[in-house]
């Protein structure tokens, strides 16, 4: 039996000294991506990306209205139940770059692109910042 499940997550950014900076957050799990969560009921999207968001690391952002990506991927979870996950992710630019964690964060980390891009563990994330950084 498939099920689905929906999250939205958002790439959240600061800009200084005329560079882009993106939070990556490490997870318990092990690997780093951005702040995403799964969509409660009666949420939008962006609703959902900005809850995830504080609840991760503690901060807001503005979410730009220029941007707006998905991708799906499918897995196993721990029953054995095959999973379709859609993934819908917002850019913003964040309050603060104080960051405090949630307990499924052991780290975080400001990076430029360059950074960004060797640190990020899934192949959809690296893509999902390489839209934001045409070369």
């Amino acid at each position: 039996m498939l099920k689905r499940q929906f999250s939205a997550g958002i790439v959240p950014y600061i800009n200084k000294n005329n560079k882009r900076f993106y939070l990556l957050l490490h997870y318990e799990a092990g690997h780093w991506d951005f702040p995403k969560g799964k969509i409660e009921k009666g949420e939008t999207k962006k609703e959902a990306a900005l809850r995830e968001l504080k609840e991760e690391a503690g901060i807001t952002a503005e979410i730009d209205n220029d941007f707006e990506e998905s991708f799906v991927y499918f897995f196993r979870d721990k029953e054995g139940i095959l999973i379709k996950k859609e993934v819908y992710f917002f850019t913003g630019q964040a309050s603060s770059v104080k960051i405090t964690l949630s307990f499924e964060h052991i780290d975080h980390a400001w990076l430029t692109f360059e950074d960004a891009i060797k640190k990020l563990t899934y192949d959809n994330a690296k893509e999902l910042l390489k839209m934001l950084n045409p070369i």
